[in-house]
């Protein structure tokens, strides 16, 4: 006789968080876009899945970043706007600060906070404001935070080799912002949030 074991599917995020966007929140969720491979990322929700899973959220800070608490996590945020990886980067780079991988990263740990409940909604979207003018200045198009954000991401990544906790190849990283850069993609949300949408006046979308 089979034996059919249910399993819970998740409820998803867009039922929960049912009210779009408007077009600067999209940019701002958008700058973690280059951090969000996985199929269960959310690109286009506060909310960082597409299913809700608190839980996993939570591990996630605590296994990657040993963040448990909402010090904990406002800390982190603190110095990756305030120097984060870029500052070693520098020396590696010849100068240059790749201020679009500790950007990602920051808004990245901000939408997890927000899941796991470290951060409420309002709070999350203050974290993520914040970070909006320093990026606004160093970029003037989605190209060139992807461009730093993979030289971020090269020198992080030289960092961890021979470690247990080896990332992906280059490559994956390469192929994943080629999509998102990609004007036939109308998946990418920086197809749907341009890049100077953030200096004009906010609306829904």
């Amino acid at each position: 006789m089979a034996i059919w074991i249910w399993k819970r599917r998740r409820r998803k995020a867009a039922r929960k968080y049912p009210v779009p966007l408007t077009m600067h929140q999209l940019w701002m969720v958008s700058l973690s876009a280059p951090v969000n491979r996985d199929k269960d990322s959310s690109r286009t929700t506060l909310y960082p899945f597409t299913r809700i899973d608190d839980d996993k959220a939570g591990r996630w800070l605590a296994d990657q970043w040993e963040i448990t608490s909402r010090d904990e996590l406002v800390g982190r945020l603190d110095g990756l706007a305030r120097s984060g990886y870029r500052a070693g980067a520098r020396r590696r780079l010849g100068g240059v600060e790749p201020l679009a991988w500790d950007a990602g990263l920051y808004v990245d740990i901000t939408r997890r906070g927000f899941a796991c409940g470290m951060l409420g909604e309002a709070d999350a979207w203050t974290a993520l404001k914040n970070i909006v003018p320093a990026v606004v200045r160093s970029y003037a198009s989605w190209n060139e935070y992807a461009e730093h954000y993979l030289l971020g991401r090269m020198v992080w990544r030289e960092n961890l080799q021979g470690t247990p906790d080896a990332p992906a190849p280059q490559a994956v990283s390469d192929a994943h912002l080629k999509s998102l850069l990609d004007p036939a993609n109308r998946a990418s949300p920086w197809n749907m949030a341009p890049w100077h949408a953030i200096s004009h006046p906010d609306h829904t979308r």
